[in-house]
């Protein structure tokens, strides 16, 4: 039986930045990690590379270097209402086939073992470490990371119950003529007056293509054939037509500062964690976790202390945590309630609050520091709600049929 110190589960991005952070602290050789696909492989995801996701990159010392598109700017709509913002770093675009190759390369040429299509098909864990099987062999670990997604078997165990998820819904098309030459990033909100809570989204990726999608957030169940139908629906008012069959949808879940994350030899991180409940965001999010697990990891391994008792609490300190449960809270307001166009006219009509987040996309600020400025934003909206509930309905004149 083969062993190592740490075995990671999943070779996204999160599984990657850790895997190559943990090279950097003498640990290559006492890495393994296992993927069930083999790369390049499809992922549904929106492909925004923030601020914040490359800054981690740049921590565990991963570098973008497979094609990508520079969006400079992201247009907010609802029905007839747009505002634009400039972003201080553009978004980097990628297509997740190839970005998630490149980063898999990378943790190979630092030394790690990475094993793809041989995914974790059970564990068991003693007071000593854990035994981990696949389709092909058993290893020994002191510790296994579950970094493999919302349906990652680590998180299963680290936390048996689950409230329901968000929905997000994915596919990507040829651009059309009309938007071939735009390098701007599209967030809709008008398919919320229809019932969807959450946002459509049009971002251009290498190649002529578009990345579209949605997000809905659990407060009200709508059938994935109906949200992908709301899909088709939205996109088409963009000039966009979609078929309904190239759409994949997954479930994510939101993260939850007081939820479990880690047990004895046992730490979840990325979408096994909790993504950003507002955003849908996980790449950034999950290289975040990862720079946190791994200071946690190789502490504890030490210390021979693999408890993990305070990673939770180490997440809920660092930047990323601090920022998802600002957000956990703001998904709350805005999707969450009876409340939402009084939430949603904030968002759009207040340009310091865009600007805030504009600011925070491109990296470098952080809105959990900001919070004088959202109190601020709160109060002018309490004196210009009547006039900006108004407005918010007459933007949706032309959109609802």
């Amino acid at each position: 039986m083969r062993e190592r110190d740490v075995i990671i589960a999943g070779a996204g991005p999160g599984g990657a930045a850790l895997a190559a952070r943990l090279a950097a602290l003498g640990l290559a050789d006492r890495t393994l990690v296992l993927d069930r696909a083999r790369f390049p492989r499809t992922k549904p995801c929106g492909g925004g590379l923030t601020g914040h996701a490359v800054e981690a990159m740049a921590a565990v010392g991963l570098t973008l270097d497979v094609d990508h598109t520079p969006a400079p700017e992201a247009e907010v709509r609802y029905g007839a209402f747009a505002r634009r913002v400039r972003l201080a770093r553009p978004v980097a675009i990628v297509r997740r086939e190839e970005y998630d190759a490149s980063l898999v390369a990378q943790v190979r040429a630092r030394g790690v073992e990475v094993r793809e299509g041989e995914g974790v098909t059970g564990f068991a864990v003693d007071g000593a470490g854990v035994t981990v099987t696949t389709p092909r062999a058993s290893y020994r670990a002191r510790v296994l990371v579950g970094a493999d997604g919302a349906g990652s078997l680590v998180r299963k165990r680290v936390r048996p119950r689950d409230a329901t998820p968000i929905r997000l819904f994915r596919g990507e098309i040829p651009a059309p003529p009309a938007w071939r030459d735009r390098r701007d990033m599209v967030y809709d909100f008008s398919l919320m007056a229809e019932g969807v809570r959450g946002y459509l989204w049009l971002f251009p990726v290498p190649g002529g293509r578009l990345n579209v999608g949605l997000m809905h957030y659990p407060a009200t169940k709508i059938s994935g054939a109906a949200l992908t139908a709301h899909l088709a629906r939205g996109l088409a008012r963009h000039g966009v037509e979609l078929d309904p069959d190239t759409v994949r949808g997954w479930p994510a879940w939101g993260y939850t500062p007081s939820a479990p994350v880690a047990a004895p030899h046992l730490l979840t991180l990325g979408d096994a964690a909790g993504i950003d409940a507002l955003t849908g965001e996980g790449i950034a999010v999950a290289m975040e976790h990862a720079l946190v697990a791994a200071e946690v990891i190789v502490d504890g391994l030490g210390r021979g202390d693999l408890g993990f008792t305070g990673y939770r609490r180490a997440l809920r300190r660092a930047t990323v945590g601090r920022e998802l449960n600002l957000d956990r809270w703001l998904a709350r307001l805005l999707y969450g309630g009876r409340r939402w166009r009084t939430w949603l006219s904030l968002v759009l009509f207040d340009a310091d609050v865009l600007e805030l987040y504009a600011a925070r996309v491109a990296g470098g600020l952080v809105l959990a520091d900001q919070k004088p400025r959202l109190w601020r934003a709160l109060v002018r909206h309490i004196f210009r709600l009547p006039a900006r509930r108004r407005q918010l309905a007459q933007a949706l004149e032309w959109t609802v049929v």
